[in-house]
């Protein structure tokens, strides 16, 4: 579905990507592990069209995404809960989750789409009308999530869902993806938290300094010496 090969991105003289590959399979859910400044976010943003890279290839379902803009992305099927959350603070939730799907037209499918967020995340339809920066941290990161399933994309891009959040809330969060993923949603997860991203993947890949340096089966991933001592903490 999502193939991304040879993928190589600079920021000025440092080269943040050196080669990257990886792949998105319909219905799987994969993740992409790694330290703060592995890389991970910029091989997210390659993906969504907000940095060009210098070499490589980025299909989905066999087209190109090289060069397109970030809204012809959304609307080929992507869509991504941005690391930091970054809603917009001074609309209402229901206004942020209206925004998420802009680009659609079919009114019934929003309307639908809108019920779905709200049992996915009850907490959200509690605070309809708040605005979104009163929002705690965890309920602004559903909020994101939301909005990004707004978009009723073919693949959702989730970056650092459970960064600063709560054990609790991580939970909570991690309770709503495996429903995404009972459903059958494809979902690409960029997380540092390894425990929680490898008990939800298919599949996973391991990025150290714009490089992959593992892949495999999410349950082998949990079983490697790397990945148990760098991010399992064994």
């Amino acid at each position: 579905m999502l193939e991304v090969r040879n993928l190589h991105v600079f920021y000025g003289g440092i080269h943040a990507l050196q080669g990257v590959s990886l792949s998105v399979p319909e219905g799987a859910v994969v993740t992409l592990l790694g330290a703060n400044g592995a890389g991970k976010t910029t091989t997210l943003r390659a993906i969504m069209g907000l940095v060009r890279p210098r070499e490589g290839t980025i299909t989905l379902n066999g087209v190109s995404l090289i060069g397109k803009r970030p809204y012809e992305i959304v609307r080929l099927g992507l869509s991504m809960a941005p690391e930091g959350r970054r809603i917009f603070p001074d609309l209402t939730v229901l206004e942020n989750l209206l925004l998420g799907a802009y680009a659609r037209t079919d009114h019934d499918g929003i309307a639908r789409d809108l019920s779905f967020v709200f049992s996915l995340f009850p907490r959200l339809k509690e605070r309809e009308r708040q605005r979104g920066g009163t929002l705690s941290g965890g309920e602004q990161q559903m909020l994101a999530v939301a909005r990004a399933l707004m978009a009723a994309p073919k693949i959702l891009l989730l970056d650092e869902p459970s960064l600063g959040l709560a054990p609790v809330l991580i939970t909570e969060m991690y309770r709503a993806f495996a429903r995404l993923k009972e459903e059958g949603r494809t979902i690409l997860l960029v997380e540092q938290n390894a425990r929680a991203a490898l008990s939800l993947a298919d599949h996973g890949y391991v990025l150290e300094t714009g490089r992959i340096v593992a892949e495999g089966p999410a349950a082998e991933l949990r079983e490697s010496d790397l990945v148990r001592k760098a991010y399992l903490g064994v």
